[in-house]
């Protein structure tokens, strides 16, 4: 195992985020908090030794994070919240920082941009 000079960052949706993707048009299945909160996004964020400092730089990405969770769930930005500002991002989100990283895998890591993925 091998220390990974980076620290993370979980992103877990709440109610506000819930309410509107199950109002989305074209959604068929009604989702629950546990759904939704199961598989979250991880972001890979510089090492840091205190929490505040995390989420310090998650305050600082946090309009692109939540333009990345509303696109995994839908591109049609026209259906996205208008007001997506700082507060609107904490009252729709939790975001755990984990100051430890290890990587198990005795390989290379591969990168590519989110956009390759359907992300902003």
């Amino acid at each position: 195992m091998y220390f990974v000079d980076r620290s993370i960052a979980v992103i877990k949706p709440k109610q506000p985020f819930l309410d509107w993707l199950n109002k989305l048009p074209d959604n068929e299945v009604t989702l629950t908090l546990e759904d939704i909160r199961s598989d979250c996004t991880v972001l890979m964020v510089p090492e840091v030794n205190e929490q505040e400092d995390g989420i310090a730089y998650v305050d600082d990405m946090a309009d692109r994070i939540f333009e990345m969770e509303l696109a995994s769930w839908t591109q049609d930005d026209k259906l996205w919240p208008r007001v997506r500002n700082l507060k609107t991002f904490w009252d729709w989100f939790d975001v755990e920082i984990h100051t430890v990283l290890m990587d198990s895998v005795d390989q290379d890591i591969h990168n590519s941009p989110t956009a390759d993925h359907g992300l902003h």
